[in-house]
């Protein structure tokens, strides 16, 4: 059973985690994109209609990656892998 939790823990750390925190960086940066998008663009009425889709679907990414922080750490807690990993 030790080799199946290593196996967690590594996919854990080397895979999962990492990924996470490029999408919640992607999705930050979408906001942030809408944002700027949104306020610079206070004239046209179109380019702030885009900024707000850019901003909900930032929005939505963070919820999303919330969300998969919490499924991933009720399926690691059920195999007692430590959630975050310990850095390997």
């Amino acid at each position: 059973m030790n080799a199946v939790y290593n196996l967690l823990n590594k996919i854990v750390a080397l895979i999962i985690q990492p990924l996470i925190y490029l999408i919640m960086a992607v999705a930050l940066a979408y906001f942030i994109w809408g944002a700027a998008q949104f306020i610079l663009n206070a004239d046209d009425a179109e380019a702030r209609k885009k900024g707000k889709q850019h901003l909900l679907w930032g929005l939505v990414g963070f919820f999303i990656m919330v969300g998969v922080i919490s499924i991933l750490s009720v399926v690691t807690a059920t195999f007692n892998v430590p959630f975050p990993p310990p850095r390997i």
